[in-house]
């Protein structure tokens, strides 16, 4: 099967030696996302929602180029560097997808890139 590349100047270039994302097939599996301003590729300036938002903005943006939206999200990986942030995480999910919601895990993590406090990956299937 042919893998495609999938890339976008409208998230984050990657950091390091991956992807923004690769399609396999009609599944397209995307890189994690920390809040990240494409533009600057500094974090993201404000509280906590603003981070999780830009993540959000920035996932948005790469299923966008794959053809898909976050609609298409089957699996949603979200990683905190304080678990106290996860029901603001939930309510500002609330405002990006709607039912069905895609399956998801949230995991405790002592660190993050660039010293952000949320990262996210997430596999999605076209189609």
């Amino acid at each position: 099967m042919a893998r495609e590349i999938i890339s976008t100047d409208r998230a984050p270039q990657a950091i390091g030696t991956y992807s923004q994302a690769v399609k396999c097939g009609q599944t397209v599996y995307l890189s994690g996302q920390i809040p990240l301003v494409p533009e600057t590729m500094q974090l993201v300036e404000g509280d906590m929602e603003a981070q999780i938002r830009r993540v959000f903005d920035n996932l948005a943006a790469v299923c966008e180029a794959a053809g898909g939206g976050l609609a298409d999200i089957a699996k949603l990986n979200v990683f905190l560097t304080d678990l106290a942030h996860f029901p603001l995480v939930n309510q500002v999910m609330a405002d990006y997808f709607a039912e069905p919601y895609p399956a998801r895990a949230a995991i405790g993590v002592a660190s993050l890139p660039k010293d952000a406090a949320v990262e996210m990956d997430a596999v999605m299937v076209l189609g």
